[in-house]
C-alpha cells in the first residue's frame, strides 16, 4: 500500500525516462469510459429526441383533418432547453485527467490513478514507457477540448471576438455542427475501449510511426544502459 501511495503507477518516479504499469494505465481507461458513455447518452437525447414537450392533458381533437384525412389535434407544446452545465464539468474533469497523466508531479492530483494503482497493485507489472501514452492522451485532450466547445459555443465565441477584437464567430448560435461531436464521443469510447479491453493504444501506435519517419525524436531505451535490476540508476548520457 505504502509503495503504491509512493510510486502510483510508475517503475520509479525518479526515473530519467518514466515508465508506467500498463495494467494500471488499462484500468484507468475503463474507468474513464464512463465518460464518453455519459457524453454519448447526452448527445442522443439532444440530437435524436424531441425537442418539444407536449402536455398530454391539452390535446384536443379539432374535428378537422388534413388533405390527407389525417386528424389535426390542437396541442400544447413548450420548445425544450438544454442546460450544458453538468456536461461541461464532466468535460472538464476529462481534460484535467487526460492533462494529469502526461506528468510525474501532476499524476499524484488523479483521483482514477491513484485508483487504478490501488486496484492493479497485485498483477505482475507491464512497464511501458510514458512519453507515447503521453502523446495518446494529448490526442485525447484535443478531442475532449472540442466537445466543450461545442457545449459552450457561446463562451468560446465571446473568448475567440474579445481577442482578436472582431465579430469572428457567432455567439446566437452552434457553429458547430452536430456531427461533430457524435462522431468525437464514438472515436473516444472506440479508443478507451481499446485500451481498456485489448491493451492496445492506437495513440501509442501513432507516435511510433512518427517516430520512425523522424518526425519525432525519441532517445533509444537500448542506449540508455537502463538497469533493470535498480531502474533509478539509469545512465544519464
Amino acid at each position: 500500500m505504502l509503495k503504491t501511495l509512493k510510486n502510483l503507477w510508475f517503475r520509479d518516479p525518479a526515473d530519467a525516462t518514466p515508465y508506467i504499469n500498463d495494467v494500471s494505465v488499462r484500468i484507468r481507461a475503463g474507468i474513464l469510459l464512463l465518460i464518453p458513455l455519459f457524453m454519448g447518452l447526452t448527445l442522443y437525447d439532444v440530437i435524436y429526441s424531441s425537442k418539444w414537450i407536449v402536455d398530454g392533458n391539452t390535446i384536443v381533437d379539432t374535428y378537422d383533418t388534413d388533405w390527407d384525412g389525417n386528424i389535426i389535434y390542437a396541442v400544447q407544446a413548450t420548445k425544450r432547453t438544454f442546460d450544458y452545465t453538468i456536461q461541461t464539468w464532466v468535460l472538464l474533469y476529462a481534460l484535467f485527467e487526460m492533462i494529469c497523466g502526461m506528468f510525474v508531479f501532476t499524476s499524484r492530483l488523479s483521483p482514477t490513478i491513484l485508483i487504478s494503482s490501488f486496484l492493479g497493485r497485485s498483477k505482475p507489472a507491464v512497464w511501458k514507457p510514458l512519453v507515447p501514452k503521453r502523446f495518446a492522451w494529448v490526442i485525447g485532450a484535443s478531442l475532449v477540448s472540442l466537445c466543450l466547445v461545442f457545449f459552450n459555443p457561446d463562451t468560446f465565441a465571446g473568448w475567440v471576438n474579445t481577442l482578436f477584437s472582431a465579430e469572428l464567430l457567432p455567439t446566437t448560435v452552434n457553429f458547430l455542427p452536430y456531427w461533430i461531436p457524435l462522431i468525437l464521443v464514438w472515436v473516444c469510447l472506440g479508443l478507451m475501449w481499446l485500451e481498456a479491453v485489448l491493451g492496445y493504444c492506437l495513440g501509442c501506435q501513432i507516435h511510433s510511426l512518427l517516430v520512425r519517419f523522424g518526425l519525432i525524436e525519441e532517445a533509444c531505451d537500448a542506449c540508455n544502459n537502463i538497469n533493470w535490476d535498480n531502474p533509478s540508476k539509469e545512465s544519464k548520457g
